[in-house]
């Protein structure tokens, strides 16, 4: 059977490839003369619109020249419908074979005019006589259809038994107050559920989440004494079996209070008139200390306290009455048991009676530099789907650039120049178009009187350049090229800039959506 790419538009801006076949293809023959070993699929894992490739465990024998690829399953599948017609692609009569499968599950259950359901499918794949469609032994493999569009190849009811394992860090004994994590390791790192960390019989915290086989929680609200911690693994499904880590002994000892100094500093110094700002500055050492500070004034406190912050606290007056004044700074810690507390050592400080003070305005203009603005109205282009050339080299395809809007409003005209650069085209998994395939021809749309702006010279996309493969000097838009320059003096106003896209793509590209980002520079 002959399997064509065709080349199907999905949505805005993207390219989408896949299979079509001429039509289902039923085949005779005798029953099977038994199995000669297992497939193995790739991918593991993917979609009803998955075309996979499948490998034989073991040759075909010596009197089989061709084979033929069917999928059983439930519904419109339970009778096997044809997934490869009878072919001697890649047959081998010495070791395992890639098989060719040309079409994906959404494809055949369309052409057998039924639909992909949930359950159990299995690909079979028969080593036959083509001559007198004698079938002389199969190979097969299952997966498993989780959802109308999703498969893997591992049964997901499959009874899956786990264990727990804990683990704790920092190690003990710790002071209370402590960041504590408290790690789990579920195996196998593929079952999913939660984790309840216990101290005792008590719940730490809520049930996390277990991803790639752990899961994590943080705490420092261990009490004092020797805690009995545990992991209790729930798997997230009836088939995965919940598990409990062994425990783990974890000592916290009661904080011993953190000796602790305050300073003190005054601003201005010395001697200050009457209605004078006067701002308090207290530095608590060491700066992790929590609590607050209370400011004094000749014994009596000034204000309430104040709290600290990375350190330092600060209290800023205008009312201080005329005469002598001496200040201290008294720390008060959140937790005395953690951090002592203490007292800065006096600052002295006389306040002088206002005399009057003078002042002064400063007027001043200020003539704005402007700014140099680039956008876009509409962000996403959509080219046509490419299409094969005649001498089947390439596919190619082209469109337009979204307009540009260019304005510049900067004082002394300086004159601009739009650059544009392309990254990889990439189908959100492993497969890209080379960047350098895409060219493009600048055209300046509209612009004002006063400017003068030439468009950049045109650049020629690259011959279907392989992903990776570097381009020829001057080639394709994977380094910045122009798309437009306005000379000095004449730059000011706005612009409409444009070009024509064309973009060669290799006929080896897998089938998928690909999307590039073209960035705009306006220097």
């Amino acid at each position: 059977m002959r399997i064509a790419n065709v080349l199907r538009r999905l949505g805005a801006g993207t390219l989408v490839f896949g299979a079509a076949t001429a039509a289902t293809l039923a085949f005779a023959g005798t029953a099977s003369a038994g199995t000669l070993g297992t497939l193995n699929i790739t991918p593991a894992t993917g979609q009803d619109t998955t075309a996979p490739s499948v490998k034989t465990s073991a040759a075909c024998p010596a009197d089989a020249d061709a084979y033929y690829a069917k999928v059983f399953g439930p519904g419109g599948f339970a009778p096997g419908l044809i997934a490869t017609p009878t072919t001697d692609v890649n047959l081998s009569h010495t070791a395992g074979f890639p098989a060719q499968l040309g079409l994906s599950f959404k494809d055949i259950a369309v052409d057998n005019s039924t639909t992909v359901q949930p359950g159990k499918y299995t690909i079979e794949v028969s080593c036959i006589d083509a001559f007198a469609q004698t079938v002389k032994g199969t190979f097969d493999t299952s997966i498993w259809f989780t959802s109308t569009t999703a498969y893997q190849n591992t049964d997901p009811n499959a009874p899956v038994t786990t264990a727990t394992a804990l683990a704790v860090a920092p190690a003990s004994p710790v002071t209370q107050g402590t960041n504590v994590t408290l790690t789990a390791t579920v195996t196998p790192a593929s079952a999913t559920g939660t984790v309840q960390f216990k101290d005792g019989a008590g719940n730490l915290g809520s049930p996390v989440n277990v991803a790639g086989g752990t899961a994590s929680l943080a705490t420092t609200a261990l009490p004092t004494g020797t805690r009995s911690l545990t992991a209790v693994f729930t798997g997230s499904a009836p088939n995965i079996s919940g598990s409990t880590s062994p425990a783990v002994s974890y000592v916290v000892n009661a904080p011993v209070a953190t000796p602790t100094t305050t300073a003190l500093s005054v601003t201005p110094s010395g001697s200050v008139a009457q209605f004078t700002n006067v701002t308090l500055n207290a530095t608590v050492a060491p700066a992790g200390a929590a609590g607050a500070v209370q400011f004094t004034d000749n014994g009596a406190n000034l204000g309430s306290p104040a709290a600290l912050t990375a350190g330092s606290a600060t209290l800023s007056t205008s009312n201080l009455g005329v005469g002598a004044h001496n200040f201290t700074a008294k720390f008060v810690p959140a937790n005395a048991a953690l951090f002592a507390p203490s007292e800065s050592a006096q600052v002295p400080l006389t306040v002088s009676p206002f005399t009057g003070i003078t002042a002064s305005e400063k007027i001043s203009t200020t003539v704005l530099a402007g700014e140099l603005l680039i956008s876009v109205e509409n962000e996403n282009v959509t080219l046509p789907s490419p299409v094969m050339l005649p001498d089947g080299s390439k596919l190619t395809t082209a469109g337009a650039l979204n307009p540009v809007r260019v304005t510049d409003t900067r004082a002394g005209n300086p004159g601009w120049n739009v650059s544009g650069q392309v990254a990889d085209f990439g189908d959100g998994q492993s497969h890209s178009i080379n960047g350098a395939n895409l060219g493009w021809t600048p055209k300046v749309i509209d612009k004002v009187t006063a400017q003068t702006i030439t468009a950049g010279p045109a650049v020629t996309a690259g011959n279907a350049l392989a992903p990776g493969a570097a381009a020829p000097a001057g080639v394709g838009l994977s380094s910045a090229r122009t798309l437009a320059t306005a000379t000095a003096l004449a730059g000011n106003g706005t612009a409409h800039l444009g070009a024509d896209l064309a973009l060669n793509v290799p006929t080896a590209t897998v089938a998928g959506t690909y999307t590039a980002v073209l960035t705009l520079t306006a220097i």
